[in-house]
């Protein structure tokens, strides 16, 4: 499998290349079996519907992985909050002050999630052996955020008032995830995944106290943990929108594999900087995907030329946006599995 080789420090060439959001609302046979699930989060919680969706991408474009379709809001569930996935709005559930009421049962946390791993070993036995399949979750500080204002909010300011006001409180809420994440990873791993991600979606805006706090710390714990279960794991973390400093942090201290960087990082700093310690993924502009034509294929370029012999993972800063045309897609993935 070329992302596994790739994770194990081997420039590959050309890259392995997914997308985040590979499986979604641009394509026409996830907008059908969406109208026949009723909601996104019915089909999250059906590991039959959330396998086909997760096959999607891979039977049109063949991309070199496969990453199960669910929502990071799964940990949440488990934890026994009431989610809802509103169109166009996202996640809404009922803000949480304290741990009192969570689950901390793991038998009912392997309930809660088991659509998730049937989904991962519907998938895993329709794949051939060189697609690897990956598993994910929301990393602490994300969901946090989430808990903490009861949707999700790019400045995180209930997030933060709670740590700031409440230390030892909110340090109990960020330990209880990560140790949830953490469970939710090993399971993925067991359930068929060959590769897992953590999703630190709203690492942006913090102190540089509160980045090694509430987001490299938690992640090294999860690290820990899984590693030893699976002492073979292979990680990715991606801080989305850190500082570049940030990024220096995570990749030196968090113990992944890999490293996923938004579209602002440069890439030739990310080869000076990161790749000598760890893989590196990323970071093509959504927007450039949408645009296409040369805007697109200057973007594919740069970034490859940046990245060549290194171990390097071609994909997006960030997830695929609805409006993406599908020959957008089929044209990303012509440029890179023909690069020289």
């Amino acid at each position: 499998m070329k992302l596994t080789r790739v994770l194990n420090r081997e420039p590959v060439w050309p890259p392995p290349i997914w997308l985040m959001r590979q499986a979604g609302r641009y394509l026409p046979e996830y907008r059908e079996l969406r109208a026949r699930a009723g909601s996104f989060w019915n089909m999250c919680n059906s590991a039959e519907m959330a396998a086909e969706v997760t096959l999607h991408p891979i039977r049109r474009f063949g991309f070199d992985a496969a990453i199960v379709f669910s929502d990071i809001m799964t940990v949440p569930a488990a934890l026994g909050c009431d989610v809802t996935i509103k169109e166009n709005e996202g996640p809404v559930l009922a803000p949480v002050a304290s741990t009192a009421g969570l689950v901390r049962d793991q038998a009912r946390w392997q309930e809660a999630l088991a659509p998730v791993y049937g989904a991962l070993k519907r998938v895993r036995a329709g794949l051939d052996r060189e697609t690897s399949l990956i598993g994910f979750a929301g990393a602490p500080w994300t969901l946090a955020t989430y808990l903490a204002a009861g949707r999700g909010r790019d400045e995180q300011k209930a997030a933060k008032l709670w740590a700031y006001r409440d230390p030892k409180g909110f340090s109990e809420l960020v330990e209880l995830l990560g140790e949830c994440v953490a469970f939710h990873l090993i399971k993925q791993l067991e359930a068929g995944a060959g590769v897992v991600q953590l999703f630190d979606s709203w690492a942006s805006a913090l102190t540089s106290s509160g980045f090694t706090h509430w987001v490299v710390e938690p992640t090294k714990k999860i690290v820990s943990k899984v590693r030893s279960v699976h002492p073979q794991a292979k990680i990715i973390g991606f801080p989305r929108a850190a500082t570049l400093a940030g990024y220096e942090l995570y990749a030196r201290e968090t113990g992944v594999d890999a490293i996923s960087v938004d579209a602002s990082v440069p890439m030739r700093w990310a080869r000076q900087a990161l790749s000598p310690r760890l893989s590196v993924q990323g970071n093509l502009d959504p927007i450039a995907l949408v645009a296409g034509g040369k805007a697109l294929d200057e973007a594919v370029d740069d970034i490859l030329a940046a990245l060549k012999g290194t171990a390097f993972v071609f994909n997006l800063g960030h997830g695929v946006l609805q409006e993406t045309p599908i020959a957008h897609v089929e044209r990303l993935v012509a440029r890179v599995r023909s690069a020289g």
